[in-house]
């Protein structure tokens, strides 16, 4: 078994685990138990129990770089659209909930949190500047529909639990691109 594959092979039992009972009630031996490895190699790997939070966070919530955005100018609402479809973030349901439980007592998981959240604004900001190139003086309001889309990308998960409603990306955008219109 290879080095990432023995890694993998803890974390995605982990991430489950860690999503459905919490960190703190996510016992090693069970992770290792669902691993099928030997509770020693998680400890090989993960000297702590928080090691083994901070990697799957740091490991399994990225927005990856390197991406252009396919803005229209004039058309706020198919770029935000877009920019939700073409959105590399790599977090899966799981994961978010995980940040989200965690992030009130592990200030790391917080710190992951707020790098997310921001760089999702940043995205949406920009993508809505080129869209609406004569706003750009009105940075404010950019600002806050782009927190408001970037809110609704991260947190819709949680939204679905609390309502029992999916939450659909392409009607908030056309929602934010009316207020800006």
């Amino acid at each position: 078994m290879s080095i990432g594959d023995a890694r993998t092979r803890i974390l995605d039992p982990v991430e489950e685990l860690f999503a459905g009972s919490g960190y703190e009630a996510t016992p090693t031996a069970v992770i290792a138990r669902l691993a099928q490895v030997p509770k020693g190699l998680i400890f090989h790997y993960f000297p702590r129990k928080i090691d083994v939070l901070v990697a799957l966070v740091d490991e399994r919530t990225l927005v990856e770089e390197g991406r252009e955005v396919d803005a229209v100018p004039g058309d706020p609402a198919g770029t935000l659209a877009r920019l939700a479809r073409g959105l590399p973030l790599r977090a899966s349901p799981a994961m978010r909930r995980i940040l989200f439980r965690e992030a009130d007592t592990h200030g790391s998981v917080k710190e992951r949190l707020g790098r997310l959240n921001g760089e999702l604004i940043r995205r949406a900001r920009f993508a809505l500047e080129l869209a609406l190139p004569g706003a750009r003086g009105d940075a404010a309001r950019l600002e806050v529909a782009a927190a408001t889309f970037a809110a609704v990308l991260l947190y819709q998960e949680n939204l679905c639990q609390l309502t029992g409603h999916q939450i659909d990306p392409d009607a908030v955008a056309e929602l934010i691109a009316h207020a800006l219109g």
